[in-house]
């Protein structure tokens, strides 16, 4: 069984949480309406990970490529400090 939970929800209700995953509950947590964790059993977690690094590899093989030009590290901070 999977549960959506928000961020400020599985804060709040973090112990019911756990005792879910205990019993065999899976939970996404949201951030804003997009998940950005899994809470789910220890001994599943193997089986997710091969899953999500397909999910990411596919999208990133969507993604179009960038012509950032040429940058050096120092142009990413601020010289104003």
């Amino acid at each position: 069984m999977q549960e959506t939970v928000s961020a400020a929800e599985a804060k709040r209700r973090f112990s019911l949480i756990l005792r879910g995953v205990r019993e065999g509950r899976r939970y996404i947590v949201t951030c804003h309406g997009r998940p950005v964790a899994w809470i789910v059993p220890a001994g599943q977690s193997a089986a997710i990970a091969p899953g999500a690094q397909a999910a990411l590899l596919s999208r990133l093989d969507r993604q179009p490529v960038v012509d950032a030009g040429h940058w050096a590290r120092s142009a990413l901070y601020d010289d104003d400090r």
